[in-house]
């Protein structure tokens, strides 16, 4: 109970600051803002594809949030191995290797935009988007369930995580930024890997924590950066999956099993970049459901949250 207050005290001084006004409250003008383009940077929850194939059930539709949302501004977004402006890639940790799957050859959200800052100039109209953490936590949890690490230096590391994606929307700003759309992890506690593994409260401690950090350290830049709330959008589509017609929000959709690292969890656990339509549970309608893998989303989860940010978009500038 203590813990919870603190949250919410905290998060009502974060709120309370002018910088992120725009994460808590609402609007209601219409946009002024025609993006130019959208650039991305994140882990596998906005990957479209960079590294070979998405972290969601790859169906061929706009199946990821950051896409959908530049779909319903009228432009594209492609992966930067394709010529595109969208460096996600799965597995990416903020700052550090390796990545949630073990590999150093992955770039962390650091290196995307260092690669995007060499041979680019930010536009006055260009929107930014960059997210992460999903990865630092799989990371930081594998190391306490390994015995490596206890579960409070977890929390220290995923805080400085949080101040590191921090940085790099600083970076993003002082190069030009006038639009950043800031997206921290969703609660990884609401997740069916959480349950599997009996680490609810760990988790979502892990996930206050690193937004909690980088919401903090960004509070003077409120001007030029849009912290859109996957967590909260997440919580209410879990509780209530209905509101958003939807049917389940615990079950995994894909069986496909993948006998390597895979998202980071576990050899032999699903990993939905291996997942496409003929590797759906016998019998159920995955645009119903919340859940494509463990940890991320099916695709019609992808195309809410890729909404609701939209319109968080449109109402903030």
């Amino acid at each position: 109970m203590a813990r919870n207050w603190m949250r919410r005290a905290l998060l009502a001084a974060v709120c309370a600051s002018s910088a992120l006004m725009v994460a808590c409250g609402s609007g209601t003008t219409e946009s002024a803002l025609s993006p130019a383009r959208f650039v991305a940077f994140g882990d596998g929850f906005s990957d479209l594809g960079e590294g070979g194939a998405r972290y969601t059930i790859n169906d061929g539709s706009a199946n990821i949030w950051s896409q959908y949302m530049a779909n319903l501004f009228g432009q594209n977004l492609t992966t930067a191995g394709s010529g595109g402006l969208s460096y996600a890639r799965g597995n990416a940790r903020v700052s550090l290797k390796p990545d949630a799957a073990g590999s150093n050859a992955t770039p962390t959200v650091t290196e995307q935009v260092d690669r995007f800052l060499a041979g680019n100039t930010i536009g006055a109209n260009d929107v930014l988007i960059i997210s992460g953490g999903f990865s630092d936590i799989i990371v930081q949890m594998a190391a306490v369930r390994s015995g490596a690490q206890t579960s409070a230096q977890m929390l220290v590391n995923v805080r400085q995580a949080g101040r590191d994606l921090a940085t790099q929307v600083r970076r993003l700003v002082t190069a030009g930024a006038r639009y950043v759309v800031l997206v921290g992890p969703y609660n990884l506690a609401k997740t069916p890997w959480a349950t599997a593994i009996g680490q609810g409260d760990l988790l979502l401690e892990a996930t206050s924590r690193f937004n909690e950090d980088m919401l903090v350290a960004l509070a003077d830049l409120g001007s030029n950066v849009l912290y859109v709330d996957a967590a909260l959008h997440f919580n209410l589509m879990t509780a209530s999956p209905g509101a958003y017609n939807l049917t389940d929000s615990t079950s995994v959709m894909c069986t496909s099993a993948d006998a390597g690292p895979g998202i980071g969890i576990g050899a032999g656990q699903v990993n939905s970049a291996l997942c496409t339509t003929n590797t759906i549970v016998s019998g159920f309608d995955y645009t119903r459901h919340v859940f494509a893998d463990p940890v991320y989303p099916t695709p019609q989860a992808h195309r809410l949250f890729g909404e609701y940010a939209y319109n968080r978009v449109r109402a903030r500038w």
